[in-house]
């Protein structure tokens, strides 16, 4: 039961995406297998959707659990349509920023 928990909540924490002394973007140099203890080092590139912090992540989600409807998704966030339209809008833009 223990372990069930920890799991949760490591898996809860946010990734960090920047250094928390100097503010600069991270990078991956080590991946760890939990069943084996294989590791693997060297500098891996974060994948796009990664790079997007942990509400751009959380909008992306309900949008694909909801279909793509952005009336859903505004009824169920309280918020206005238009609104929800300007946020999907505005991350379309960083992804097509971050492809570059």
């Amino acid at each position: 039961m223990m372990f069930k928990f920890i799991k949760k909540y490591i898996y809860k924490m946010k990734f960090p995406l920047h250094c928390p002394a100097c503010n600069q973007e991270m990078t991956v140099v080590k991946l760890h297998c939990e069943s084996c203890q294989t590791e693997v080092t060297g500098r891996f590139a974060l994948p796009l959707f990664m790079q997007l912090d942990a509400d751009e992540q959380d909008f992306i989600l309900q949008f694909l659990l909801d279909s793509g409807s952005l009336k859903e998704m505004a009824n169920k966030m309280g918020k206005s349509y238009p609104t929800v339209r300007n946020k999907l809008d505005e991350l379309i833009e960083k992804v097509k920023s971050l492809q570059v």
